[in-house]
């Protein structure tokens, strides 16, 4: 079905032709039926087949399905219930109700500058993307290469950032740009594949996942399997930790680009081997004895080595929704030293780190501005006050900083609440047990919190 909503209200229409059919082919489908100024936000043919690895789509404005609520299985959530897109036909753009618009402008222009004025926020995003990350996390020894078997790679700057804006720009895509409108970042992209499709946005996570996750250095074979993700409809991060455990196995080669990407293939055939890879790294890791797996809760390791970024490994181990860098990412502290410093390869002060960042990204999430923004607001002293200060315009409310952290604080408690009922237990807020085992090079290190992990959510 197909879910229609405008000003008059909604209804259910029939998919018709867009059953079964891309992400890239149900936007252009849907847009010359519907109209180019709608909205489409779908599902491709692993949410339809109802794969656990599934995520929603978005189109971009410029009508790309790039953009992805990845993580967590939600494409087979929307799958289940027969819903193959829905479509926003709105008239208007930024009209949304605002108490006092005045106070809102005022404090919006300066939460602006805040984020401009930033070296990250305001010149390394919108000059590379999120890929601009490859580099500086390699340099650190902290990029997982070969199914997280070591820190650095001397190939990682193939698929880096630099490098796709090179090939953005060459091929007539775009380096940076918004992924919404009004965003001041621009830390999105348009990379333009050889033949000319425009894949949509390559992420930093997503090319460490298809590139030194798997020892794959050609960035057109990464964003290959970029596009392919993008047109079944799967999240992009559990693929590549997927497809480094199907390497871990002896399933492809490491190394193989083509052969990652033919594996990548099997999941739009619905083959036994294309509905494993759909399910995600622990299926995977299960269906063929590899007890290597780089996934916490059921969800895949993203692009961080627990081992050297300490405080990414804590949120890992204990965040409700799994292994997820964005709930409390400690690259701030750990790799970037922004929001003060944290030694990522030492104990001390990561579990007051990681519980700190996740009260707030918690909240902050909740308010519907982008992860990124944390950057600038760690190192501002002005940043969340500004924030308190949008909101209370927006809502004709009062609240204080304190009110803010007592919200993040609240939602964390519902989130793991609702685990607890769902069966998890503390056993579940650990890291596999390679990270504890096995050292890391270069640093030789290894994970070490356990039982002091059930102190996280002391509050």
């Amino acid at each position: 079905m197909i879910l229609k909503i405008n000003p008059e209200g909604a209804e259910l229409l029939p998919a018709g032709g867009v059953a079964g059919k891309g992400g890239y082919e149900t936007v252009t489908m849907l847009k010359k039926q519907y109209g180019e100024n709608v909205g489409v936000i779908f599902i491709g043919p692993a949410g339809e087949m109802l794969m656990t690895g599934a995520g929603i789509g978005n189109n971009d404005p410029e009508g790309n399905a790039g953009r992805y609520a990845g993580r967590g299985g939600l494409g087979a959530v929307m799958g289940s219930k027969g819903l193959k897109a829905i479509v926003l036909d709105s008239p208007k753009t930024f009209d949304v109700p605002v108490k006092d618009k005045s106070r809102f402008q005022e404090a919006a222009r300066k939460f602006a500058k805040i984020l401009l004025d930033h070296p990250v926020t305001g010149q390394g995003l919108p000059a590379y993307g999120t890929n601009v990350l490859m580099n500086i996390i390699n340099e650190a020894g902290t990029l997982p290469i070969r199914n997280f078997k070591y820190g650095r790679w001397d190939k990682a700057g193939e698929v880096g950032g630099e490098v796709a804006a090179e090939l953005c720009n060459a091929r007539g895509g775009k380096a940076t740009h918004a992924c919404h409108p009004g965003c001041v970042m621009r830390c999105s992209n348009i990379y333009i594949l050889p033949d000319g499709r425009s894949m949509g946005s390559l992420e930093y996570e997503t090319a460490w996942g298809f590139g030194p996750n798997l020892e794959v250095s050609d960035p057109d074979q990464v964003a290959e399997m970029n596009y392919i993700c993008n047109d079944l409809g799967l999240d992009t991060i559990e693929a590549g930790v997927t497809l480094g455990v199907l390497a871990e196995a002896g399933v492809i080669p490491f190394g193989d680009g083509k052969a990652a990407i033919a594996a990548l293939e099997e999941v739009g055939k619905g083959s036994p081997l294309g509905r494993v890879i759909g399910a995600g790294a622990t299926t995977a890791g299960k269906v063929y004895g590899v007890t290597r797996v780089p996934a916490v809760k059921g969800q895949g390791i993203p692009a961080y080595d627990p081992r050297s970024c300490r405080g990414n490994g804590v949120t890992y181990a204990t965040s409700p929704m799994g292994a997820d860098h964005t709930a409390g990412y400690a690259v701030t502290a750990n790799i970037l030293k922004v929001g003060g410093y944290v030694d990522p390869t030492k104990d001390e002060g990561q579990l007051d780190l990681s519980r700190n960042l996740q009260i707030a990204t918690a909240a902050v999430d909740s308010t519907g501005l982008c992860l990124f923004v944390a950057f600038a607001v760690l190192d501002n002293p002005e940043g969340l006050p500004t924030i308190v200060e949008m909101l209370n315009a927006m809502y004709g409310i009062e609240l204080t900083i304190n009110d803010v952290v007592a919200l993040g604080q609240s939602i964390l408690k519902v989130e793991r609440e609702f685990n607890e009922k769902a069966g998890f237990t503390k056993e579940h807020d650990r890291l596999p047990e390679f990270f504890y085992n096995e050292e890391l090079e270069p640093h030789k290190t290894k994970f070490t919190f356990k039982e002091e992990l059930d102190e996280v959510f002391n509050f």
